[in-house]
């Protein structure tokens, strides 16, 4: 293979003429990364346990729109949502909030619609891990709490699901993990997170095999030390005998 290995041009600055490095490059995408997955990833949390609640409720109305919810959003692909909620929803919002997001600079617009595309996307497959950790709980608990005289929000909020997120720990690690690769996505509609800047470096210094030998190891990098950190939440959260212990 004739190829010439230069890794040194990671450290010379960019022909941009910016005050920067090709490295400093790779830093600022990791750094939009790991933004772009904790921001999408809580929302992703927060959209799925309501409607993974909502799936549980004896009521057909929160049924039926939970159900709707995933049906839409799990079936449709990532790359088109992420087009869909930057190119066509600014344009169908009322006209203060769509001139509102179409004022802000570049990347807070790139940054809001990619958070927004994959916390909902993600949240659609988080609301049927929800629903299952709920309804594996044995019966008995519901009634108890109930016995106990709690209100259905005390119950959901004081018994079931603590110990449903106990029993899907696994399921939801595995949702963090997809996130942070999901988010190379972004790069489509602008936003120059690790995989944007790899092929921004590649334009910029034709050295491909180093830009993204730098951008596979960040990724093993921010993938491990989200199973680290998942990890030591199931170890500081195990209750004894259950199956997230």
């Amino acid at each position: 293979m004739d190829y010439r290995w230069h890794w040194g041009v990671l450290l010379q600055p960019v022909a941009t003429g910016e005050p920067a490095t090709y490295l400093d490059w790779l830093f600022s995408g990791l750094a939009n990364t790991v933004e772009l997955t904790l921001l999408a990833f809580s929302l992703a949390l927060a959209m799925g346990t309501v409607f993974g609640v909502m799936r549980t409720l004896p009521n057909g109305a929160a049924n039926a729109a939970s159900a709707a919810y995933v049906s839409i959003f799990r079936g449709v692909p990532l790359i088109v949502q992420f087009f869909i909620w930057f190119f066509v929803v600014p344009e169908v919002l009322p006209t203060a909030a769509g001139d509102w997001f179409k004022s802000l600079p570049s990347h807070p617009q790139f940054l809001i619609a990619s958070v927004v595309s994959l916390g909902v996307y993600t949240g659609s497959r988080i609301c049927e891990q929800v629903r299952a950790g709920i309804q594996a709980r044995p019966v008995g608990q519901f009634h108890a709490a109930f016995a106990l005289g709690l209100t259905r929000a005390q119950a959901y909020r004081h018994v079931l699901l603590p110990v449903a997120f106990r029993t899907i720990l696994g399921p939801l690690t595995s949702e963090f993990l997809i996130i942070s690769k999901n988010s190379a996505v972004a790069s489509t509609i602008g936003l120059l997170e690790l995989s944007g800047q790899a092929r921004q470096l590649v334009d910029y210094t034709a050295q491909p095999y180093e830009s993204f030998i730098c951008v596979t190891l960040a990724y093993m990098a921010l993938n491990f030390a989200i199973l680290r950190g998942m990890r030591w939440i199931r170890r500081r959260t195990a209750l004894h005998g259950m199956i997230g212990s």
